[in-house]
């Protein structure tokens, strides 16, 4: 084969494996690598979240043990809070079980795209433990940060980032049912919107057009809908405006991308 056949090589590439490789010396640099970067912003965002839960469950009546134990057992926000509000209105098991399992099929997704970015000696049981660790944030910023470094620490850096999120939202949760009373409720509750909000500032595209007309779309049609069904307003606004957005970006903006081009 001849030089000219030869594939050339993309000299970034040999720098941003070179930068990936030199970024941690070992797991266990890469651990507390992962303990920082949850110390600051998310923490505190998720630590704002879970004060909020602890506030519903109490002002609803809710044991302080058992409004704890679903941020360490569950130790995930929307599933606790259909949890919460389906054990209140007394509805059954069943219908428990199936409404928050539904809230946690947005993990199927996370673990297929993060975990396979793991390498193949960590790919063992201790997935099942790290699993626990998912959630949205960790996701978010373990896929950002995983491109940045060699496969064999990504798994002590996710479990180290993972971890101190979990940890955070414990007595966090046991917090916010204590303030309950002290602080008016529409600052504790609003307090639970925080995380998701923070997710969709930080980790999403909000410049693509077709984001923000559906993010606008949702701040128009979220009162509507809840006037007219208040349990299926927040499935309903994301229904329509997503398909009202798309449908926009696929008649008239991508055209005019073509058009322009």
């Amino acid at each position: 084969m001849s030089s000219a056949d030869q594939p050339s090589i993309d000299p970034s590439e040999i720098l941003q494996e070179a930068a990936a490789a030199q970024r941690f010396k070992n797991r266990s640099e890469a651990f507390w690598a992962g303990i920082r970067d949850a110390s600051g912003v998310p923490a505190m965002v998720l630590f704002a979240g879970m004060v909020g839960f602890g506030a519903m469950g109490k002002t609803n009546g809710v044991d302080i043990w058992f409004t704890t134990a679903t941020s360490f057992l569950m130790f995930a926000l929307p599933g606790q809070v259909v949890l919460l509000e389906m054990i209140i209105t007394g509805s059954s098991i069943l219908a428990i079980a199936l409404a928050v399992t539904l809230t946690a099929t947005r993990f199927i997704t996370m673990t297929v795209t993060l975990f396979p970015q793991f390498h193949q000696k960590d790919r063992n049981h201790g997935l099942y433990a790290s699993v626990h660790f998912l959630a949205m944030t960790a996701w978010a910023i373990s896929m950002r940060e995983f491109q940045t470094m060699e496969a064999r620490h990504r798994s002590s850096y996710f479990i180290g980032l993972g971890l101190l999120c979990w940890l955070v939202s414990i007595p966090a949760t046991m917090l916010g049912y204590l303030l309950a009373g002290v602080v008016p409720p529409y600052i504790t509750l609003g307090l639970v919107f925080i995380n998701p909000l923070f997710f969709l500032l930080a980790f999403t595209e909000v410049g693509s057009w077709t984001n923000r007309i559906a993010i606008g779309l949702g701040f128009l049609l979220g009162p509507l809908f809840f006037i007219l069904d208040s349990d299926t307003s927040l499935l309903t606004t994301g229904l329509v405006a997503g398909t009202i957005a798309y449908l926009i970006d696929l008649k008239i903006l991508r055209k005019r991308a073509g058009v322009m081009s």
